[in-house]
Order: C-alpha cells, then structure tokens, then sequence
C-alpha cells in the first residue's frame, strides 16, 4: 500500500500513535498521505466508522472520498469525509433539540441572512447591512455571542452591531433556522456546556485529520480540540495537515495562531514535513523558496524537485493594462506555437493548459476583452456559484420550506415563485396573523382563526399551498434511490408549471431554455445523491448507498458548488489567486504584479495611521498570495506588470512588485517580449514548412 511514497510520506502515513502536524508545501502530495493513512488506520484495526476527514470545501471532500473508495472499495464508503460545516450539520441533526432546534432546521444562504439583518436593523440601507453582516459573522468565528459582544463593544457601532445581533439571534430562533457560522458555533457551545455530547461524540472519531489546517479560524480550532478530547488526552489521535506558507484567509478569520498553538496544548505532537514538490521544476520552486524565506517562519522548509531544471521564470513589462493584456495573448499564443514547431510535437498545447492569474477580480475585464479579441476560449474561475442562480435559489426554498415548516424566508419565496394569484396584501395579512398568534407563515395556514381574519378567496389560496408542501413532503420521506427521486423531481415541476413560468419572465427564449437546462441538472444532481446505482472502480462493481429524498433535500441548504463539467472544458482559465488555491496548470501567467495590486493596499489604507504590525502581517499574507501563484505552474511561469494603471480616469505611475525583486531573477536573463518571441517562432515555423515542400520524397 505504501509504494510509491517518499520517506516523509511515509512517515505520516505510519505515524498513528497520537497527535501529528503535517507540514505540506505546495505539490508535496498532501491527499495522497492523508488517503493512504486512511487506509493505514484500518489496516491498524480502527473501524471506518471511526474516521473523519474534514477539509474546506465540497470538492475537495469529494475528491478526497472518491480516493478513499478506489483503495477501500464498500469500506470507504464508511469514513465520514466532509467540510467542516457539514460536519456541524451532522452534529446539529443529532444534538441540536438539547438547543432547542428541531431535527429539520433551516440553513440559511447569504441572501436570506441579509434580509433577517435589515429587518432586524429596520433598516433597508443595503450597504449597510452588509457591513452588519460581516461584523456579526467576524464575532461568530471568534466564539462571541450578542451578549459577548455587547460586554465587549468599546464604541456606539460596535453596541449597534451587537444589538442587531441580539435582534437577528432571536429571528433565526423563531424561523428554526441557523447560518453557516453557527454551524460551527453551535455544536462548539454544545461540546462546552454538555459533557455527555462532547464524550459521545469522542467515543465516536477515534482518528481525526484535519486538511488545509493552516485556514482553519478561531472556532474551528476550539472544535478540533473537543473533539479529539483535549485537555484530558495529551496523546489525542489527529492529524493535522497543512502549510504556514500557503495560509491566504487571514481576511476571513483563518489564523496562524492556531498553528503556533498546536505544539503547547499537545507537547507529544510530531511534526513531519512534506518538502519534495511533485508539480513544479527546480526553476519555479527556486522562485517562490525566495519569495517566501521573506517571511518569518512557524516550520522552516524549502522546496524541491526532480522534474529537471525547466524554463526561467520569465518576466514581462508592459506599458499599461491593456498592453499588458495584449502581451498576455502573445505569450500563450508564444507558448502554442513553439510546442508546434517542437521535434517530435504531436500537435498544439490544449488551451486548458494555460491559467491566468490575478489579485481582484476587477482585473479580469481587460483581460477577458484581449482574450475574445484573440479568439481564445476562457472561462472565470470563481464566478457565480451555481447555487446563486436565481432558479436554483427558487428550488432550494421550495426544498427548505419541504424539511422545515417553520423557516419563514423560504416560505415567502415558494409562495410566489411561480406566483399562484396571492398577492402582496394577502401575505402582509398573514403576517400579521402569524405575529399575532405566534405561529410560522406556514403554520398559520392551518389554523381555525384564520378564516376570520382573511377573505375565503385568500385563505383558499393559502390552503391549496399548504396541501402541496404538504404532499411534497410525505412523498419525499417515502422515497429511496436515484430513480425515484428524479420522478419526484418530473411530476413536482409540471405540477407547478415552472418551465412555463421561466419562458414566460425571461425577455430572450435561449435564456429561459439555459436556465431550465440548469433546473434539471440540479434536480439530477440531487437524485444523484440518493443512490442507489452501481458503479464500476479499481476495487470492482461498487452500489452507492441507497438514502431518503427527505434526508437528502436537509443537506443541500450547505452545499454551495456543483460540478458543470469543467474538467471537460477545453478553455483557458482566468482566476484570482485566492480561488486558484489547489489548483495546478502546466503554463501560468501573474499580471498586474505591481506594488499596489500585489502586494494590495487600498486608498484608504494609504492615507491611515495603521499599527505596524497589522501591516506587517497583511504583507506577510499578501507575500503567501505571491508564493500560492507562483506554485501553481507546472512547466513554465512568466510574471507581468504595467508601467501605468487607470485609477478613474487618468492614469498613474505604477511600480513592479517588491516581490519580482525577491524572486531573484536577474542573473537568469528572465526579462523577455513574447510578441518578438513568437515573430521567431512563426517565422521558423514557415521555414520548416517550406523546407518540406522542397525537399524531394
């Protein structure tokens, strides 16, 4: 099982005996140590059941669960692979009555926790109830509550925030719903304040490992550590897997003190560092080792490879953005050609070969304008997530309002998508009603009383609603596997004439028919998720476990990624260097590498009085950033900047990043212009073709 693994690799994946940190540079090939040490604990005698993985993202669990399969086959299928949050949801569905929620409480999206915020404010000022919103979530991950916040406010704005929160708290309660922070902060005061919840659930992980620890926040930290059954167990079985160098969310809560923290609260911690690079040749690695040695340092290491020496890294200069745009096409244009005129090319590089990298999102618009002009297929990474699409949010209320007949955002959103002839007054009627007698939206529905207060054309209405969640529900509970829940999916969209109801709000066809296509690869997705189907892998024929529609339809609140078939895109990519985390392409291009951009410094903040430190950290984040991009290149990295940049309408001097400087590069003769470079290549090209058709057969 252990071949093919290098020493430290193997190192952790044999070290079982109690706490480990796994220091894993970029490329080390951290999911195939955390993997393979799955399967080590089971050949140790530890039941899968016994095992969690948690990672930070949907397709990374996923990712990391389709491995596990392919080397444990059935048994693999019974680790618990998921993201923190899910985790908190499996955690909540089991212990959440001790807090007063109920098995089917709601999760509420962004949006939908933006609108509690302003009503709880009795504000409508958009912007700020977003600042509301980031406030209470930043309080949330540091463990306080509205109680908390209000004893710890040091001016007006921060008692305002807490009274909100206090107001929203009391919201959330009422509507049984929680959000994504209190996925985490709710089963982190279960394990507090209930000892046979923590014991229960510690009997229950006999091994934990933790992947990207290095993003994990305050909350997540203080989870991990009950878990594992610290203070009492110094010898606490976990893995922890991560990188210092790579940790980029210090702007949402992430921490490093979580990783200083881990060799004081568990002495017997062993630390085993990933250092050989599987993706990168030497000259790229070189770059970024500079880069960062810049940086002061939890866990020194420096990367390395034996992929070869490989292409300088190569640096281009250009004289404003949309020259920098132009000389980006040149280079990949550059890049293709020469693989073509390569000895012995099979023909040119794949588009998907190349990304494009930058710091804000802002930046793409210039970028994507060249890139069209060229002709050169692309796709933005980290665009709309599919489940911020206007029909998908429509479903997922309908499905919320299916598990939870309490959560009143969904219920105001099925109730008039598609609209159903219940207008405006009608539902301000039933509000008041429901305020009155202190019942759900959906629960005044069946109440004697409310014939009463309404006219018997809008209670019919009403009930007629109420009877169709109702049947939706039942059949839901009752049905298993794939197959019946893609009928349920069939008959529940034609009962409520949702096609008809997109081609008729939709000014062009072709968009209505695009986003029913999204429909049905939605409900597709989720029948997908109850199983049930067999399916063909290295360990032999595998059935997926068959599941419950209803219990399905409670996870989908959390999951906010899915998958359109990008793997087969042949399209280059264009991305922010904080959604190309984990990534990897062979030919990667940085633009906008310039002081201001990368390392980033907002107007504002070069006109304050900021505390040395915390600017010192956000450069140190900002050099990790540098470090995370420059590591995403297999083969070949050019990195760019433009002597001018608009700000408004004029435009202004602007300097190279500091961190061009750090990589080192001038001995290499990195500097070069991709537009001569391809002159030659063409012109090489054309005499190698003309050399053919002189040359007799």
């Amino acid at each position: 099982m252990s071949s093919g693994l290098n020493l430290s690799q193997h190192e952790a994946v044999n070290y079982t005996q109690g706490p480990c940190l796994v220091i894993a540079g970029a490329g080390s090939g951290k999911t195939r140590v955390i993997t393979y040490k799955i399967v080590r604990l089971i050949q140790s005698g530890l039941a899968p059941e016994k095992i969690a993985a948690i990672t930070f993202t949907n397709k990374a669990a996923t990712e990391m669960m389709s491995r596990t399969k392919q080397l444990l086959g059935q048994k693999g299928q019974r680790v618990m692979v998921s993201t923190f949050h899910s985790l908190g949801v499996r955690i909540l569905r089991q212990e959440g009555h001790i807090l007063g929620l109920k098995k089917n409480f709601s999760v509420l999206d962004s949006d939908d926790v933006l609108s509690l915020i302003k009503d709880a404010s009795g504000s409508t000022d958009l912007a700020g109830a977003r600042r509301t919103q980031w406030a209470i979530s930043a309080l949330k991950n540091n463990g306080l509550n509205a109680q908390q916040a209000a004893a710890c406010a040091q001016n007006d704005a921060e008692r305002e925030v807490a009274t909100i929160m206090a107001h929203y708290q009391d919201r959330l309660s009422a509507y049984q719903s929680v959000d994504f922070d209190d996925l985490l902060g709710l089963p982190l005061m279960l394990f507090k304040n209930n000892a046979d919840v923590r014991s229960r659930w510690q009997e229950q992980i006999g091994h934990l490992l933790v992947d990207e620890y290095q993003d994990t926040n305050v909350t997540q930290y203080e989870l991990l550590k009950y878990l594992v059954g610290y203070p009492e167990r110094q010898d606490a079985r976990f893995t922890a897997v991560g990188d210092d160098d790579q940790s980029i969310y210090g702007w949402r809560g992430a921490t490093l003190d979580n990783l200083k923290k881990l060799p004081i609260e568990f002495p017997q911690l062993k630390v085993i560092k990933l250092e050989q690079n599987y993706r990168s040749t030497s000259a790229i690695l070189r770059a970024a080792n500079r880069v960062i040695e810049s940086n002061p340092k939890l866990y020194p290491k420096t990367l390395f490879s034996e992929l070869g020496e490989g292409e300088p890294v190569r640096v281009v200069q250009a004289q404003n953005e949309e020259h920098e745009a132009e000389r980006m096409v040149a280079r990949v244009q550059s890049l293709r050609a020469g693989a073509l005129v390569a000895q012995g090319s099979t023909g040119p590089l794949e588009w998907r070969d190349f990304a494009v990298l930058y710091r804000a999102n802002h930046q793409s618009r210039i970028l994507e304008q060249a890139l069209r002009k060229a002709q050169i297929p692309y796709k933005v990474s980290g665009g709309q997530s599919f489940f911020d699409r206007a029909e998908i949010k429509d479903l997922c209320a309908w499905l919320r309002l299916m598990v939870n007949n309490e959560d009143d955002p969904a219920f105001l959103r099925a109730i008039t998508t598609p609209k159903r002839g219940i207008g405006h007054q009608t539902l301000q009627q039933l509000s008041s009603f429901s305020s009155q007698y202190k019942l759900s939206l959906y629960g005044a529905l069946f109440s004697h009383s409310l014939e009463a207060a309404l006219s018997s054309k809008a209670v019919a209405g009403l009930k007629e609603f109420g009877r169709l969640v109702n049947d939706l529900e039942y059949k839901a509970r009752h049905i298993e596997g794939q197959e019946g829940a893609a009928q349920f999916f069939k008959d529940w969209l034609e009962d409520i004439g949702y096609e008809k109801f997109l081609l008729e709000h939709e000014d062009h066809e072709k968009q209505a028919v695009a986003r029913w296509g999204h429909v049905q690869d939605f409900c597709a997705w989720v029948a997908s998720r109850c199983g049930g189907v067999s399916e063909s892998s290295g360990a032999g024929t595998l059935t997926s476990e068959r599941k419950n529609l209803f219990e399905v339809i409670q996870t989908i609140s959390i999951l906010s990624t899915l998958s359109e078939g990008e793997k087969d895109q042949n399209v280059l990519t264009l991305s922010t260097l904080h959604a190309a985390k984990g990534l990897e392409w062979p030919h990667v291009i940085l633009v906008g590498v310039s002081e201001g951009l990368l390392p980033f410094q907002s107007e504002s903040e070069s006109k304050q009085d900021i505390d040395p430190d915390i600017l010192a950290a956000r450069l140190q984040e900002e050099r990790r950033l540098m470090y995370v991009g420059i590591t995403r290149a297999q083969r070949s990295l050019c990195v760019s900047w433009s002597q001018a940049r608009k700000k408004g309408r004029e435009s202004v001097a602007v300097k190279p990043s500091r961190f061009i400087a750090e990589m080192a590069l001038e001995a290499e003769k990195t500097q070069e212009d991709p537009r001569q470079r391809l002159k030659a290549l063409r012109a090489e090209f054309a005499n190698r073709i003309a050399l053919e058709q002189t040359t007799p057969p």
